[in-house]
């Protein structure tokens, strides 16, 4: 397990499917929101690759979120997009909507980073977000992340179109959170 401040990114569970599937995926609005088409309904048992356990895909890497203090599921996470020759990785996230609004997110795109420079060799990390997903334009920022630009009207969600932003981050300019000190 990859391990943050306050969360760990694991490997996915079968036991994580029928929760991710009821508050994330079932959820039209953030689904909707957070997903590059239009929201569908998964069904008990599909094969959805944004649920599936073990993703044999070699550009996309999939984690459960958990509470580093108590284990608690409190969303998913992902590397996409993962180009080698590049050396490049799109950041995705999603919390539960009770996790939300308590410094997860912030954590989770840390933890990712580590996970993207150090465990990946990677040179630069993505993230494409609504223009209004001010949660996750403070994660990425407050973890170094520039915007680089805006896609105006990109994004079709719930009948009108949205901005979308782009934020970068280079290794170079990556300055990894400090790991807590054993017993302090």
């Amino acid at each position: 397990m990859l391990r943050g401040s306050k969360v760990g990114l694991r490997a996915r569970h079968e036991e994580d499917i029928p929760i991710l599937r009821t508050e994330l995926y079932d959820d039209v609005v953030n689904a909707s929101r957070a997903e590059a088409g239009p929201w569908r309904p998964v069904a008990p048992g599909s094969k959805d690759r944004r649920l599936v356990v073990d993703d044999p895909a070699e550009g996309h890497v999939p984690f459960s979120v958990v509470e580093l203090e108590g284990g608690t599921l409190i969303g998913t996470a992902n590397l996409w997009g993962i180009d080698t020759h590049n050396r490049v990785a799109h950041i995705g996230l999603g919390l539960l909507p009770s996790a939300r609004g308590r410094g997860y997110g912030t954590d989770v795109v840390a933890t990712l980073c580590h996970y993207g420079f150090v465990v990946r060799s990677l040179q630069r990390l993505q993230i494409e977000t609504l223009a209004d997903n001010t949660a996750m334009l403070r994660s990425a920022e407050s973890n170094g992340f520039v915007r680089e630009g805006v896609l105006r009207s990109s994004a079709w969600v719930m009948g009108e179109f949205l901005d979308e932003v782009i934020l970068g981050l280079l290794v170079e300019d990556w300055k990894p959170k400090p790991k807590p000190q054993p017993g302090g």
